[in-house]
């Protein structure tokens, strides 16, 4: 949650077990990017606006609470970290806390 602690414009939206960045919010400042321990903030690439990442930001940013303070991560995020194909196996659509 990092990422979290340097977003200038606090674009960062907190779902049951993912974070999302809203795109027309975000400055494209990539303060987050060097900060997330297991690489998930990439560059939106502006000749992929159909991406299914740009996608699940753009809905989820929209209904999930805003997150403008790092939080604790979950007890097994190192864990976690490791696992592949998270959004497929894990992904929850739940909103999570926010601040």
């Amino acid at each position: 949650m990092d990422c979290v602690e340097v977003c200038p414009v606090d674009c960062f939206y907190e779902g049951e077990n993912m974070l999302v960045i809203h795109p027309d919010e975000c400055i494209d400042c990539a303060a987050c990017e060097p900060e997330c321990p297991v690489e998930a903030i990439k560059p939106e690439i502006e000749d992929e606006p159909d991406s299914k990442w740009l996608i699940i930001n753009t809905e989820y940013s929209k209904v999930w609470p805003n997150i403008t303070r790092m939080k604790e991560p979950p007890a097994d995020h190192k864990e976690f970290a490791l696992k592949t194909d998270k959004f497929a196996k894990y992904f929850s659509p739940n909103p999570g806390t926010g601040d």
